[in-house]
């Protein structure tokens, strides 16, 4: 006859189980699994585990947990993979209230606290959530040439197309069908904006060069740049997994968009250069790299501070950024350099906040990952065209990496855990 556990035994059943739901709730939140190890870890070991060890990939999670002679191996699924800044901080801080001794650390008290988080629904109703991929979209129309008509078609577009996405997802369909459709419609909508406009007189030209800029919304920018930090820090089955699935995310807009061009006869070129005095230029970049960034965050379910002291974040690394490629610094060199910045100021300001420095550091560099080069690769390997798609992709992947060493840099400049191989 089979034994029955004793008591021991039991108790340390239910503690591995409460340290891997942390950690299942953290890996759908969208972090690294750098971040989701370390955060099971530390409520384990708060909860009386000596040892604790992980596995981490893009949906999974297989732990081990000891204790004496005891130990216990369990596994779990994440099947839907989403970005949720603000679920991400509260698991934080009670992982850091646990390892602190700021609040009780027993297995009754740590369930309750989880089942609240678990049950907080999104900050932003499905409007606010649509007009924030609105803002973000047009803003970025703007940093990449886009003039007033291109931003206000942008701004309708990409809001219609987060609608219809986030409608779509609540439903539980498949998240690249979903990606598709949802690039697909904004193009779509943009295109019918500037020819009612055109159509009706107002415009005298349709200003088609802007709508790649309606789909940036879908740049799966979180899981690129916690992809690549999963790769710094030697995890490559976590790291290849979410770049794998960002890339086929990417993949999936690019072919929606590459139809839509298709079939109307468009192609993803850059809009004309705007002709602004320099100090105007500098002062209207400032401000839409603030919007940009406060929209992505709050596109990524982040509270109205967090998202403020991102876009605060990344404004001046933006900017210097997009100043330095004007005067010919190679992209990926610029991206770099405004990653390692970005990386150090979050370094200052997410403590203060009480905030997991990736809720900052992400979204403020999700502005810079080249959208428009990447659909601009994947339209022209569509057409055949393989010199400008191997070009175009390869500066794309080349700034990703860039952001992602940035970011990396200045976690090893200030975080022992990166400074040092454990």
């Amino acid at each position: 006859m089979p034994t029955q556990p004793d008591d021991d035994e039991l108790q340390l059943i239910r503690r591995s189980g409460v340290a891997l739901r942390m950690g299942r709730l953290s890996l759908g939140a969208g972090t690294g699994s750098y971040r989701v190890k370390a955060s099971m870890a530390r409520v384990a070991h708060a909860l009386g585990v000596e040892r604790h060890q992980a596995h981490v990939t893009l949906t999974e999670i297989t732990t081990t947990s000891h204790r004496g002679r005891s130990f216990r191996t369990e596994v779990t699924e994440v099947r839907r993979v989403g970005i949720d800044a603000h679920r991400l901080t509260l698991l934080e801080r009670l992982a850091g209230d646990l390892d602190a001794g700021r609040r009780p650390a027993t297995v009754e008290d740590v369930t309750r606290a989880l089942d609240e988080i678990e049950a907080r629904g999104p900050l932003w109703g499905a409007l606010l959530n649509a007009l924030w991929a609105g803002l973000a979209c047009a803003a970025f129309s703007f940093l990449n040439r886009g003039g007033p008509v291109e931003m206000a078609a942008v701004f309708v577009a990409a809001a219609l197309g987060q609608g219809a996405r986030r409608a779509m997802l609540h439903r539980g369909l498949n998240q690249f069908g979903v990606t598709m459709v949802a690039a697909a419609l904004a193009c779509l909508t943009y295109l019918a904006f500037v020819t009612a406009l055109h159509g009706s007189g107002a415009t005298a030209t349709r200003h088609e060069a802007g709508y790649v800029s309606a789909v940036l919304f879908l740049v799966p920018g979180f899981p690129l740049v916690t992809g690549a930090l999963d790769l710094a820090k030697l995890d490559f089955s976590a790291g290849v997994a979410r770049l794998t699935y960002a890339l086929t995310l990417l993949m999936s807009a690019a072919l929606a968009v590459w139809g839509v061009s298709a079939l109307v006869g468009l192609s993803p070129d850059l809009a004309p250069d705007t002709r602004l005095a320099p100090g105007v230029l500098v002062a209207l970049r400032c401000l839409f790299s603030f919007l940009g960034v406060l929209g992505f965050a709050l596109l990524f379910n982040s509270t109205l501070p967090m998202a403020a002291a991102a876009a605060a974040v990344a404004v001046v690394p933006n900017v210097l950024r997009l100043g330095l490629v004007d005067a010919g610094v190679l992209p990926q060199a610029a991206a770099a350099g405004a990653a390692l910045l970005v990386g150090l100021l979050a370094a200052l300001v997410a403590p203060r906040l009480r905030v997991p420095r990736i809720t900052v550091s992400v979204p403020a560099v999700v502005i810079m990952v080249p959208g428009v080069t990447a659909y601009r690769a994947v339209f022209a390997l569509s057409e055949g065209d393989t010199t400008q798609a191997l070009a175009s992709g390869v500066q794309a992947v080349l700034v990703v990496a860039a952001l992602a060493i940035g970011l990396a840099v200045a976690r090893m400049l200030t975080d022992r855990e990166w400074a040092f191989e454990h």
